[in-house]
Order: structure tokens, then C-alpha cells, then sequence
């Protein structure tokens, strides 16, 4: 391939598979895990002082070992083989090459650990960190109600807009992975935190201060300059707050959801339902909830029961 060929395909790319992630609807932080994945790939092969256009199978899997010896996590080293190998299928797909590198690269098989939670006594002292009335409390409160109360992720949080609320029929209208639409019924704690942060008290007087009365401005959740809340300042919200309530330095909104999915069951409500709620394409990504329960009935039992021990839990029939 002639050295002004590989110089218009170093144009093409990159940016040009960023630009086919977004209009397959992908989530935002999918495509910047994608964007950080390939980046770290091609600084990794300028090292080696090869051309990311002809890469061949034996040089990613040096990658991926390259990862996996230098301590990343096994989701990481997961994720990043399928960040390369949808980029070099965009590109065989679109012409720029013509075999596919990573066709035959597998992707390494993370265990599926339990989701972690935390009980109901340590979420109601986090639910009541954010104490007065001010405008930065009011969000606070409803961003911590609305992510335990409603199962969000924190891309669905952060991308919910006014028109997305209704607080009359108390529903919610949000779009998870892919765009994917579901409507999800807000409680009522979650209902008032949202009204008080909606009123003329939360979110219209943080506009005011900023002179932010555009109507372009949509976005539920904003931040101290009346601009959309970002994910990053969800998680320091939620990293704060837990401080306050002496959870330590490591909750994040993911926790919330987990503990919403795993306190519902607990409570008798069906895997299905609890599916809809968190928007899972397979009920499979939420058996992992019931499974984290067996595991800790199976653990009580052979502590508790008096003819638990292992030799009396073989099948003697």
C-alpha cells in the first residue's frame, strides 16, 4: 500500500469508527471507553513502530497479552480486545482493509461477580446527608432519591430533560443503553425529592443566578453553572454524600442501583418486573441479583443449620 493511501486512511480512521458508534445510538461512555482503548492501541504500536492500517492477528494478540501482563483488570483487558476488534470489522466492512485482523482474537471471559449493594439502613442514612433547602441541596437529595428510588444508571440520570418527567402520574421516561425507551414509575420520595428540586426553589433559582432562562436549557440535573450535570459530577455527589454518611470514599451511583434491584427482590418482587425496571435486555444480567442471595442463604445455612456440616451435604439416597 502506498505511503499517501496509508496517510488518507490514518484520516479516515479512527474518527470515522467514532462517528459510526454514534449513530448506532451507543452511550456515551461506551464510545469514549472505544476512543481510550484505540488510542492506548495506536500509542502502544507507535512504540513498536508499526501502522494501526496493517496490523495483523499475531500483533494484537501481543496487545492483549501485553495487557494482561501489565496487571489490568481482566474488564478492562475484555473491553479493550472489543474495542480493536469492532474497529478493524468497521474497517473491513467499509473497504479500508481487506482481511480482518481480529476476526479470530477471543475476548477474555470475565467472571460475573455479585453486584455490590449496600442494605437499607446504610441508604436511608446516605438519603439523609443532604440536609436544608437550599438549591444545590434540593439536587442532591433528588439525584440521591431518583438513583436508589428509580434504578437509574447514571447516563440515564444525567440525560433525563424536563419533558421527561411527570410528576402527576409519577413516571419517569428514560432512555437506557441503545436509546432503548422505558417508562419507570417514580416512589414517592423520589416524586417529592424531584418536585422540591423542579420548583421555583431548586433548579429555576440555580437558572436565575446564572442567567440561564434560554429555553434550550432541558437538562434536569444541573450543575453550579446551569449546565447539564455531567457523569463525573454524579459521581462526586454521590462520593460526598456517602463520605457524610460514613459509607466511605468508594460509593457510586451503580451502587444505588444495585442496592434498588437487590432490596426489591429481597422484598418479594418478581425478577421479571425488577428486569423492566433496570431496563435489561436479558433477564440473564439480572439473575446475578438472586444469585448474590443464594450464595449468602447457602452461607447462613451451613454456619446455622446444626446438620450442615460438608460430609452431611453429599447425597446420601
Amino acid at each position: 500500500m502506498a505511503l499517501e493511501d496509508l496517510e488518507v486512511l490514518r484520516v479516515l480512521e479512527v474518527e470515522q469508527f467514532m462517528h459510526s458508534l454514534e449513530s448506532r445510538n451507543l452511550q456515551e461512555s461506551t464510545r469514549y471507553s472505544y476512543g481510550r482503548d484505540l488510542e492506548s492501541f495506536r500509542s502502544w504500536l507507535d512504540g513498536r513502530g508499526e501502522e494501526i492500517m496493517m496490523v495483523e492477528e499475531g500483533t494484537i494478540n501481543s496487545y492483549v497479552a501485553h495487557l494482561r501482563k501489565s496487571g489490568r483488570a481482566p474488564s478492562g483487558v475484555a473491553r479493550a480486545t472489543v474495542s480493536i476488534r469492532s474497529f478493524y470489522k468497521y474497517l473491513t466492512l467499509e473497504g479500508h482493509i481487506k482481511v480482518d485482523p481480529g476476526a479470530a482474537i477471543a475476548v477474555l471471559k470475565v467472571p460475573q461477580g455479585f453486584p455490590k449493594a449496600i442494605d437499607i439502613e446504610k441508604v436511608e442514612r446516605l438519603l439523609n446527608t443532604p440536609v436544608g433547602e437550599g438549591p444545590y441541596v434540593l439536587r442532591d437529595r433528588a439525584i440521591l432519591e431518583t438513583l436508589y428510588g428509580a434504578g437509574l444508571r447514571v447516563s440515564e440520570l444525567t440525560a433525563l430533560v424536563v419533558d421527561d418527567v411527570d410528576l402527576e402520574d409519577s413516571f419517569l421516561r428514560v432512555f437506557g443503553k441503545g436509546r432503548k425507551e422505558r417508562v419507570v414509575p417514580l416512589g414517592g420520595h423520589a416524586k417529592d425529592a424531584l418536585a422540591a428540586w423542579m420548583s421555583g426553589a431548586g433548579r429555576e433559582v440555580l437558572l436565575e443566578r446564572r442567567k440561564r432562562t434560554d429555553q434550550a436549557q432541558r437538562n434536569v440535573f444541573l450543575n453550579k453553572f446551569g449546565n447539564p450535570l455531567s457523569r463525573k459530577g454524579t459521581w462526586a455527589i454521590v462520593r460526598r454524600h456517602g463520605l457524610r454518611a460514613g459509607l466511605g470514599d468508594d460509593l457510586t451511583p451503580h451502587v444505588l442501583r444495585h442496592s434498588c434491584a437487590t432490596h426489591m427482590l429481597e422484598a418479594g418482587a418478581s425478577i421479571r418486573h425488577v428486569q423492566e425496571l433496570l431496563g435489561h435486555s436479558s433477564i440473564r444480567s439480572t439473575q446475578v441479583y438472586t444469585g448474590r442471595r443464594e450464595a449468602e442463604l447457602k452461607a447462613i445455612y451451613l454456619e446455622k443449620h446444626p446438620r450442615a456440616s460438608a460430609h452431611l451435604m453429599e447425597d446420601t439416597f
